[in-house]
């Protein structure tokens, strides 16, 4: 069995696993279709109609509508597995989570897990700050972008104010979100969106882009776990962020709701649903 993960991952191993006999392939779709080059796209399609994919998993109901919108002969192969994670909620108090990571303790601190890259428009996020003087971004996470990103806070005067922690693991982000104030999540497409769910989920208010996936995995039976704005407006995105901290209504029923998303995407499931898709080799 071989579980390839990504589209370029799904074009050049699926092929080798078949030349090389091995009886089950699982594809992960974690991409939207629209976000996949087109040349890519094609070669997918094709690939999964024609059957060098057994099963094609995608991981929200908005990924899964677009796949399975594909021809007849791909579209049976869709199997939607939401994603399952670990609670990182911590018992370490605010102050302490941020001089552990060196961030200022007298600040609002806002903050965003993410891949530094241009979809995830953290561009946006850092237009903020000259907003509020007593706000500061800290931003978990590394890629290409990065220069950019330091290059505006430069032209905004407010790069002491934007702090890069770089990639951290699992204990370190249970301290970076015991840390924020707020966590601002203004990506423009996502699959399924891991990471604001996290920070709901321990409880950190979360400001998010109006996008559709965002609404449906940031929400438990009906009630949203997020304020969803356009996130281009930077005074309209500002003001969510003020209603999220300082709006004590506003603030509780977005971490009462985040608190039961674990319920919503429990870990065990997941694994359980891989392992239904694997047990015929397994047998």
């Amino acid at each position: 069995m071989l579980t390839t993960f990504q589209h370029y991952g799904n074009l050049i191993a699926a092929p080798i696993a078949r030349l090389a006999g091995v009886p089950l392939v699982i594809a992960n779709q974690v991409s939207l279709a629209e976000s996949v080059p087109a040349p890519v796209r094609v070669a997918d399609r094709l690939m999964g109609r024609i059957g060098f994919y057994d099963h094609i998993v995608v991981n929200s109901a908005v990924t899964e509508a677009a796949y399975t919108a594909y021809p007849p002969a791909y579209a049976r192969r869709v199997t939607r597995i939401d994603h399952g994670f670990h609670d990182k909620s911590s018992a370490v108090e605010k102050i302490e989570a941020r001089r552990a990571l060196g961030l200022p303790w007298d600040a609002e601190l806002l903050g965003c897990a993410a891949r530094l890259h241009a979809a995830k428009q953290l561009d946006l996020a850092i237009r903020l700050l000259p907003l509020n003087e007593r706000q500061h971004l800290v931003l978990a996470g590394q890629g290409a972008e990065r220069a950019n990103l330091e290059a505006l806070a430069r032209e905004l005067n407010v790069f002491d104010r934007v702090h890069f922690s770089g990639e951290l693991d699992e204990r370190r982000m249970g301290l970076f979100l015991a840390a924020l104030d707020c966590f601002v999540f203004p990506s423009a497409t996502e699959s399924f969106g891991l990471a604001p769910v996290e920070a709901a989920q321990a409880g950190v208010p979360v400001v998010a882009n109006n996008i559709e996936v965002l609404n449906d995995v940031l929400s438990v039976d009906g009630e949203p776990c997020a304020l969803f704005i356009d996130a281009r407006d930077t005074e309209v995105f500002a003001a969510a962020v003020r209603r999220a901290l300082d709006d004590a209504e506003v603030n509780a029923a977005l971490t009462n709701n985040g608190r039961r998303l674990a319920a919503r995407y429990p870990l065990d499931k997941m694994v359980d649903d891989y392992l239904r898709l694997i047990q015929p080799v397994t047998a």
